[in-house]
């Protein structure tokens, strides 16, 4: 072989290793930041799942009952018992749920609970213990405003993304879909798009502290506001959802009036229709609307407070009532006649 003819395979050979020297740098050059990304990433990417449903459409013609794909979303394991969390509005609907894993390995999904006014659902896939691992739980109550933050999840169905932020600012309120109130939520600049709903929002440590679950745009593609439902959250409602396929509120036992009562009448609170016999409303001597001697109707009692916290609405009360448990003792404000009193009341289990 003539050194003329050499000289393209030289030139090649310099070229690969130039450039597999240089490769070599950039990952022994990479910043501390780099090299935490990375390892978060390696170690927290297996536990994350991708979430797809199937609902059932009538064609117009022959009036036949098909399955068509209705959405897909992100999850993560929550246990080796198999269990997956993910958003409610992921699955909302789903005739069929079908969770694919790292490994590419498809599972039916059953649906074990939702809480639809949290925008949590639990599924359960009967997968090897091997190929299921758990993510840590964290905690977001000593979250900041400028804490690094990962979110891992299958958006526009690319899977398996990653992308990188801060916390741009806490106590976020989002609309769940059954249009209740989320508080408390995470708000971040990582970008989430369609389809990283359900993933999870991670610190630096690999800890899972949110679920993604919304974003505000008016494209409906990220703009840097993102929302995440907070970890002490989940940690609350997802093993009652485990338990008892819903989320366990504890209960006054009363039937409560439209929130539009109060600016037709012109209070902020909760209106007592009724109270329910036996139970602990009744029992604590709360009024609800009841016959005037001259035939027409009274207002009753109006809930105002619950252990000092304001009660502006319905909802107001049952985002209270959520940090207790049946057997507590609450302070219930009650608007009478114009004035407030306060009576001591023993929260009882849901019936």
């Amino acid at each position: 072989m003539t050194p003329l003819k050499t000289l393209p395979i030289l030139l090649s050979a310099l070229l690969f290793i130039i450039t597999g020297s240089l490769c070599a740098q950039v990952q022994e050059f990479a910043t501390d930041d780099e090299r935490n990304t990375m390892q978060v990433f390696n170690f927290a990417s297996p536990s994350v799942v991708y979430v797809t449903n199937e609902t059932l459409v009538r064609d117009r013609r022959t009036l036949r009952l098909h399955a068509v794909p209705k959405g897909a979303g992100s999850g993560f394991i929550w246990d080796e018992l198999g269990h997956v969390v993910t958003n409610f509005h992921v699955i909302e609907g789903a005739r069929k749920v079908t969770i694919t894993l790292q490994d590419r390995s498809e599972w039916p999904a059953t649906l074990i609970g939702s809480a639809p006014e949290k925008d949590l659902a639990v599924l359960k896939i009967e997968a090897p213990r091997k190929l299921l691992k758990p993510l840590v739980a964290g905690t977001s109550s000593n979250l900041a405003v400028g804490r690094k933050v990962l979110a891992i999840g299958n958006p526009f169905g690319l899977d398996t993304t990653l992308t990188t932020g801060v916390v741009s600012a806490l106590g976020r309120e989002i609309e769940a879909a059954n249009n209740r109130t989320i508080r408390n939520v995470i708000q971040t600049d990582a970008a989430i798009n369609p389809g990283n709903s359900g993933g999870p929002l991670l610190d630096s440590l690999g800890r899972l502290i949110g679920v993604n679950t919304a974003i505000y745009s008016p494209s409906g593609t990220s703009v840097g506001i993102g929302f995440a439902i907070p970890v002490d959250t989940v940690k609350k409602i997802v093993p009652q959802l485990i338990n008892h396929g819903r989320l366990v509120r504890p209960i006054l036992g009363i039937e409560s009036a439209p929130d539009q009562w109060s600016s037709r009448y012109g209070f902020e609170g909760v209106a007592v229709l009724r109270t329910a016999p036996g139970l602990p409303a009744e029992k604590a001597g709360l009024q609800g609307i009841h016959r005037t001697r001259q035939g027409g109707w009274q207002l009753g009692d109006v809930i105002v407070e619950v252990d000092r916290q304001p009660i502006r609405s319905y909802d107001d009360l049952l985002n209270a009532l959520e940090k207790y448990r049946a057997g507590d003792q609450v302070t219930l404000g009650v608007l009478r006649d114009g004035t407030i009193r306060y009576t001591s009341i023993t929260l009882a289990a849901p019936q």
